[in-house]
Protein backbone atom coordinates (compact mmCIF):
# COMPACT_ATOMS: atom_id res chain seq x y z
CA UNK A 1 0.00 0.00 0.00
CA UNK A 2 2.60 2.45 0.15
CA UNK A 3 2.60 3.31 -3.60
CA UNK A 4 -0.58 4.58 -3.15
CA UNK A 5 -2.05 7.78 -2.45
CA UNK A 6 -5.68 8.56 -0.84
CA UNK A 7 -7.25 10.38 -3.91
CA UNK A 8 -10.85 11.15 -2.65
CA UNK A 9 -13.13 10.50 -0.47
CA UNK A 10 -17.28 10.42 -0.30
CA UNK A 11 -19.87 9.20 1.32
CA UNK A 12 -22.86 7.60 0.49
CA UNK A 13 -25.56 10.47 0.41
CA UNK A 14 -28.36 8.94 2.85
CA UNK A 15 -31.55 10.82 3.85
CA UNK A 16 -31.70 12.33 7.35
CA UNK A 17 -33.03 9.93 9.90
CA UNK A 18 -35.92 12.41 11.58
CA UNK A 19 -39.44 12.44 10.76
CA UNK A 20 -41.38 15.11 9.51
CA UNK A 21 -38.23 17.83 8.83
CA UNK A 22 -39.17 20.58 6.70
CA UNK A 23 -37.89 20.15 3.46
CA UNK A 24 -35.99 23.65 3.82
CA UNK A 25 -33.93 22.58 7.11
CA UNK A 26 -30.92 23.68 7.31
CA UNK A 27 -28.21 20.88 7.91
CA UNK A 28 -24.84 21.65 9.20
CA UNK A 29 -22.34 18.82 7.76
CA UNK A 30 -19.43 19.06 9.96
CA UNK A 31 -16.08 17.64 8.61
CA UNK A 32 -12.80 17.08 10.60
CA UNK A 33 -11.18 20.24 9.45
CA UNK A 34 -13.74 22.27 10.30
CA UNK A 35 -13.77 24.97 12.50
CA UNK A 36 -15.95 25.56 15.02
CA UNK A 37 -16.19 29.35 15.22
CA UNK A 38 -17.57 28.94 11.25
CA UNK A 39 -19.76 26.46 11.71
CA UNK A 40 -21.47 27.80 14.88
CA UNK A 41 -21.31 31.84 13.19
CA UNK A 42 -23.70 30.36 10.31
CA UNK A 43 -25.82 28.19 12.64
CA UNK A 44 -26.68 31.06 15.05
CA UNK A 45 -27.38 33.03 11.75
CA UNK A 46 -29.86 30.67 10.60
CA UNK A 47 -31.72 30.50 14.21
CA UNK A 48 -31.53 33.73 15.20
CA UNK A 49 -31.50 36.36 11.79
CA UNK A 50 -33.25 33.64 9.61
CA UNK A 51 -35.72 32.70 12.44
CA UNK A 52 -35.12 28.79 11.37
CA UNK A 53 -37.18 26.53 14.15
CA UNK A 54 -34.62 23.20 13.61
CA UNK A 55 -31.37 22.55 12.74
CA UNK A 56 -29.46 19.20 12.20
CA UNK A 57 -25.30 19.09 12.70
CA UNK A 58 -24.33 16.08 11.34
CA UNK A 59 -20.98 14.06 11.30
CA UNK A 60 -19.08 10.70 10.47
CA UNK A 61 -15.66 9.25 11.93
CA UNK A 62 -13.55 11.87 13.56
CA UNK A 63 -16.11 14.27 12.93
CA UNK A 64 -18.42 12.77 15.75
CA UNK A 65 -16.72 15.30 18.35
CA UNK A 66 -17.09 18.07 17.03
CA UNK A 67 -20.74 17.72 15.65
CA UNK A 68 -21.48 17.01 19.74
CA UNK A 69 -19.47 19.59 20.72
CA UNK A 70 -21.56 21.87 18.02
CA UNK A 71 -24.81 21.00 19.43
CA UNK A 72 -23.23 21.52 23.21
CA UNK A 73 -22.79 25.63 22.02
CA UNK A 74 -26.03 25.68 20.18
CA UNK A 75 -28.10 25.06 23.45
CA UNK A 76 -26.05 26.90 25.61
CA UNK A 77 -26.41 29.90 23.45
CA UNK A 78 -29.92 29.41 22.57
CA UNK A 79 -31.35 27.84 25.58
CA UNK A 80 -34.88 25.66 25.35
CA UNK A 81 -33.50 23.20 22.56
CA UNK A 82 -35.31 20.21 21.74
CA UNK A 83 -32.83 17.74 20.42
CA UNK A 84 -33.01 13.88 19.12
CA UNK A 85 -29.75 12.42 18.73
CA UNK A 86 -29.73 9.72 15.93
CA UNK A 87 -26.04 7.67 15.83
CA UNK A 88 -25.76 5.04 12.63
CA UNK A 89 -23.03 3.69 10.22
CA UNK A 90 -22.39 5.68 6.96
CA UNK A 91 -20.29 3.70 3.94
CA UNK A 92 -17.26 5.70 2.62
CA UNK A 93 -16.20 5.26 -0.34
CA UNK A 94 -12.41 5.79 -0.45
CA UNK A 95 -10.13 6.27 -3.77
CA UNK A 96 -6.29 5.20 -3.81
CA UNK A 97 -4.03 5.82 -6.35
CA UNK A 98 -1.41 3.56 -7.27
CA UNK A 99 1.74 6.52 -7.08
CA UNK A 100 4.58 3.27 -8.84
CA UNK A 101 2.75 1.59 -11.19
CA UNK A 102 4.69 -1.08 -13.80
CA UNK A 103 5.92 0.08 -16.89
CA UNK A 104 3.40 -0.39 -19.40
CA UNK A 105 0.33 -1.41 -17.23
CA UNK A 106 -2.04 1.40 -16.41
CA UNK A 107 -2.19 3.07 -13.04
CA UNK A 108 -4.29 1.07 -10.63
CA UNK A 109 -7.29 2.32 -8.60
CA UNK A 110 -8.19 0.93 -5.14
CA UNK A 111 -12.05 1.62 -4.33
CA UNK A 112 -12.25 0.83 -0.79
CA UNK A 113 -15.31 0.64 1.62
CA UNK A 114 -15.70 1.77 5.29
CA UNK A 115 -17.80 1.95 7.77
CA UNK A 116 -17.89 4.81 10.35
CA UNK A 117 -19.77 5.61 13.22
CA UNK A 118 -21.98 9.01 11.95
CA UNK A 119 -24.39 11.12 13.95
CA UNK A 120 -27.18 12.97 13.20
CA UNK A 121 -28.70 15.68 15.78
CA UNK A 122 -31.82 17.57 15.39
CA UNK A 123 -32.50 20.89 17.46
CA UNK A 124 -35.48 22.38 17.25
CA UNK A 125 -37.27 25.43 19.09
CA UNK A 126 -40.46 23.46 18.76
CA UNK A 127 -41.38 20.73 20.77
CA UNK A 128 -40.27 17.38 19.25
CA UNK A 129 -41.77 13.53 19.68
CA UNK A 130 -40.32 13.06 23.39
CA UNK A 131 -41.23 9.13 22.80
CA UNK A 132 -38.84 8.67 19.80
CA UNK A 133 -35.54 7.28 20.14
CA UNK A 134 -32.66 9.56 20.95
CA UNK A 135 -34.88 12.61 22.48
CA UNK A 136 -33.61 15.49 24.99
CA UNK A 137 -35.95 17.65 26.60
CA UNK A 138 -34.90 21.03 26.55
CA UNK A 139 -32.45 22.08 29.87
CA UNK A 140 -34.43 23.71 32.56
CA UNK A 141 -33.33 27.42 32.31
CA UNK A 142 -31.61 28.50 34.79
CA UNK A 143 -29.20 30.98 33.93
CA UNK A 144 -26.03 28.68 33.65
CA UNK A 145 -23.82 31.67 33.11
CA UNK A 146 -24.14 32.94 36.28
CA UNK A 147 -23.46 29.32 37.87
CA UNK A 148 -20.41 28.82 36.20
CA UNK A 149 -18.97 32.64 37.13
CA UNK A 150 -19.40 31.65 41.08
CA UNK A 151 -17.52 28.55 40.40
CA UNK A 152 -14.85 29.54 38.90
CA UNK A 153 -14.68 31.98 41.58
CA UNK A 154 -14.27 29.80 44.53
CA UNK A 155 -11.94 27.45 42.44
CA UNK A 156 -9.62 30.80 42.41
CA UNK A 157 -9.85 31.54 45.74
CA UNK A 158 -9.10 28.03 47.18
CA UNK A 159 -6.10 27.92 45.02
CA UNK A 160 -4.86 30.81 46.22
CA UNK A 161 -5.58 29.78 50.22
CA UNK A 162 -3.55 26.71 48.74
CA UNK A 163 -0.69 28.06 47.56
CA UNK A 164 -0.04 30.12 50.98
CA UNK A 165 1.86 26.67 52.89
CA UNK A 166 4.06 25.68 49.41
CA UNK A 167 7.16 26.69 50.42
CA UNK A 168 8.11 24.74 53.04
CA UNK A 169 7.16 21.52 51.20
CA UNK A 170 9.10 22.86 48.38
CA UNK A 171 12.52 23.04 50.63
CA UNK A 172 11.45 19.03 52.33
CA UNK A 173 11.55 18.00 48.60
CA UNK A 174 15.06 19.70 48.07
CA UNK A 175 16.28 17.88 50.83
CA UNK A 176 14.67 14.47 50.39
CA UNK A 177 16.41 15.22 46.78
CA UNK A 178 19.69 15.44 48.59
CA UNK A 179 20.03 12.29 50.52
CA UNK A 180 18.42 10.39 47.29
CA UNK A 181 22.22 11.74 45.34
CA UNK A 182 24.72 11.70 47.93
CA UNK A 183 24.83 7.68 48.04
CA UNK A 184 26.46 6.02 45.11
CA UNK A 185 25.71 2.85 46.45
CA UNK A 186 23.06 2.12 44.12
CA UNK A 187 25.44 2.37 41.05
CA UNK A 188 27.92 -0.08 42.82
CA UNK A 189 25.18 -2.66 43.27
CA UNK A 190 24.01 -2.10 39.61
CA UNK A 191 27.62 -3.54 38.34
CA UNK A 192 27.88 -6.69 41.03
CA UNK A 193 24.73 -7.23 38.88
CA UNK A 194 25.89 -6.98 35.62
CA UNK A 195 28.96 -9.41 36.50
CA UNK A 196 27.09 -13.29 36.59
CA UNK A 197 26.58 -11.95 32.85
CA UNK A 198 30.42 -12.76 32.00
CA UNK A 199 30.45 -16.13 32.68
CA UNK A 200 27.97 -17.44 30.24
Amino acid sequence: MENFRKVRTSEEESPLPFPDLPPDVVEMKVKEGSKIRNLMNFAMAQMELKGSRQIVFSGCGRAVTKTITCVEIMKRKLGGLHQVTKVRYKTLLEVWENQDPLAGSPAQNLTVHKNVPSICILLSRDPLDPNQTGYQPPEPGHGPGTQLGDAEDTSSSSTKGLKRPLPPSQEELLTKKMQVQVPDSPRGLGTTDCQPDHHH
